[in-house]
């Protein structure tokens, strides 16, 4: 299982980023999707996730608002789309994948792909 995130980068507070997680080796759609982010110094931390028919999807409070999650399975991409980004956003963003949505909050027993750094400044 290979995944893949990208499009983190450097913006103002306030501004918007739409992070991308391209994953293969798996069966997309049978998937939970989810999206976990790592401050420096800090533990890894649950963000997003949604379901593998899309119909469902979990936030952690400080994103509710301000973030959605989606996918395509016909592409095998999963995305977080962010918006009025904050300094305490800032962090390495990882997608991880996990049969179910239990699974996947025990964070020891997902798919993991590289992060993608996001920086909010102030």
């Amino acid at each position: 299982v290979q995944l893949q995130a990208s499009g983190g980068g450097l913006v103002q507070a306030g501004g918007s980023l739409r992070l991308s997680c391209a994953a293969s080796g798996l069966t997309f759609s049978n998937y939970v999707m989810g999206w976990f982010r790592q401050a420096p110094g800090k533990e890894r931390k649950f963000v997003a996730a949604i379901t593998g028919n899309g119909l469902r999807t979990y936030y952690t409070d400080s994103v509710k608002g301000r973030a959605t999650v989606s996918r395509e399975n016909a592409k095998n991409a999963v995305y977080l789309q962010m918006n009025d980004l904050k300094p305490e956003d800032t962090a390495v963003y990882y997608c991880a994948a996990d049969l179910n949505y239990p699974s996947l909050m025990n964070i020891a027993s997902n798919y993991w792909g590289q992060g993608t750094q996001v920086t909010v400044s102030s």
